[in-house]
């Protein structure tokens, strides 16, 4: 978890100690007890200052400074509750008392509580130019995940993160969530300037660059590891090589990093869309056969595969390598209210399932979980004419009459016909479902496999091309998103 360094702890704690001596002149107490409680703490001598405090917070209980005080020795000692509940009391008693606001905000900060970003808001009030409480509300603001609010502080906190490369992590990660990628760039690379050597650090730099659509930035990032390359940085220079229009380069260092990392997926993936942009079609055919040799099980592949076989006009081959991939991962089906659930439930359909069941017997009529109901049931491997697969039809069929716009329970009731041999009522299925949402993937392969198993080939060959079309864009997209999540996940991991 991100943390402010001792450092910046220490500086927070001395200015909190010089407030506190420039407050005193108004204070009730007695001079010459202010002094001798401000020498202790000065000398950080807290179970002296304590001593003194006592006596004084009985006679003047209504003293929001010697509350601060009294908190400031109680945090010297290691006493974080005593000293929250000092820094509460005092602000009680003056809500707008800075050294409390500090004191109260520098522990709920180091226990990376979520209430010190209050604190931490009506002290910037106070003071607006405060890098210090800046920089704390940043971390806590990206710590909670909402990095719209934490940016604008991570910029005025200027240079104090300059030497804390989790800290600029989490400053880049949040632009980068924000689409702002050329400011993530200009970022991280102050992060590869503590670290030039680790490659991980230069990786993750040329990812961003590639965000932000700078490639022959990402090529000069890229150059150290050249020498001694890994698969990894090998791929990131071929998208590189790719988007600055240098096609040879790219499948060269392609080919290199494969034969480095043959069981690395996303590079026989990369390759593909290479030659797919290329009209290199049997070549990507040939090196992605080879990826499937290696890796059998990759239902990515066959898809890659089939979306060639496409463009060679090969449509047999291209249906039969989509089949495939459905047989080997069926769940890529599942809506993402059925993933989300799953992945909830630990990959576990039976918990799944009965967590839906749960839901219905209090919502009867509910489409969605009807039809995530005939979703589950369908994955668990229903056959027809069993009870369960009764179960899993007439709950599709009673989503799909309370919710007629609920593509998703039209494909899985269209795949429950095809299951029963009702071909046509598959294919109407999937056409309604498809003039609903014209890029549902699901319900077009059913459409072709309905119509196929119907005898009614004519259509088929301009399914397969808009089927293909669809999965490149998705490659597309799935490739953006792996960036993204490489991105966040190692600098959240710093």
């Amino acid at each position: 978890m991100l943390r402010v360094s001792e450092k910046l702890a220490g500086k927070v704690c001395v200015a909190l100690v010089a407030v506190l001596l420039l407050s005193c002149a108004y204070c009730q107490v007695p001079a010459s007890e202010v002094s001798a409680i401000s020498r202790a703490l000065q000398s950080q001598d807290f179970s002296q200052a304590l001593a003194l405090l006592h006596p004084a917070l009985q006679k003047f209980p209504a003293d929001a400074r010697l509350w601060a005080m009294q908190g400031t020795a109680y945090a010297g000692e290691g006493h974080k509750q005593d000293a929250l509940t000092s820094f509460s009391t005092a602000l009680k008693i003056s809500p707008d008392y800075l050294p409390a606001l500090q004191g109260a905000a520098q522990i709920e900060f180091d226990d990376a509580n979520p209430a010190a970003i209050p604190i931490l808001e009506r002290l910037l009030r106070l003071r607006p130019v405060d890098p210090t409480g800046h920089a704390m509300l940043a971390v806590l603001q990206y710590q909670q995940g909402n990095c719209k609010d934490a940016v604008p502080h991570f910029e005025k906190a200027g240079a104090l993160f300059d030497s804390r490369a989790s800290a600029l992590h989490a400053y880049a990660t949040c632009l980068v969530k924000q689409k702002k990628f050329e400011q993530a760039s200009k970022v991280f690379q102050r992060a590869v300037a503590l670290y030039p050597d680790d490659r991980r650090e230069r990786q993750l730099l040329a990812a961003i660059q590639l965000m932000a659509h700078q490639p022959r930035e990402a090529l000069a990032t890229l150059q150290p590891t050249q020498d001694n390359p890994d698969a990894e940085s090998l791929e990131l220079t071929a998208t590189a090589y790719e988007d600055s229009r240098e096609t040879p380069q790219a499948v060269a260092t392609l080919r290199r990093a494969i034969l480095l990392d043959p069981r690395n997926l996303n590079l026989y993936l990369d390759f593909a869309n290479i030659s797919s942009a290329h009209d290199s079609f049997q070549v990507g055919v040939d090196v992605v056969s080879d990826g499937i040799a290696q890796l059998p099980q990759a239902a990515p592949l066959y898809l890659a595969r089939g979306v060639l076989y496409v463009q060679l006009a090969q449509y047999d081959k291209a249906e039969a390598d989509f089949e495939s991939a459905h047989n080997l991962d069926p769940r890529q089906s599942l809506s993402s209210a059925a993933q989300g659930l799953l992945a909830a439930q630990k990959d576990d359909l039976d918990r799944a399932l009965s967590t839906v069941q749960a839901k219905l017997a209090a919502k009867p009529k509910d489409a969605l979980l009807l039809y995530l109901q005939a979703d589950f049931l369908l994955q668990k491997g229903a056959e027809p004419g069993t009870p369960e697969f009764q179960l899993a039809l007439r709950s599709a069929r009673q989503a799909v009459a309370l919710q007629p716009t609920l593509g998703g329970a039209r494909t899985v009731l269209a795949k429950l016909y095809l299951q029963a041999g009702n071909y046509a009522d598959a294919v109407e299925q999937c056409r309604k479902a498809l003039a609903h949402d014209p890029k549902d993937q699901t319900a077009l392969y059913h459409l072709i496999q309905g119509l196929r198993k119907s005898g009614k080939q004519e259509e088929i060959p301009d399914l397969l091309k808009s089927l293909a079309a669809l999965r490149k864009e998705a490659a597309r997209e799935q490739s953006q998103r792996y960036q993204y999540k490489v991105v966040e996940d190692e600098t959240q991991s710093q």
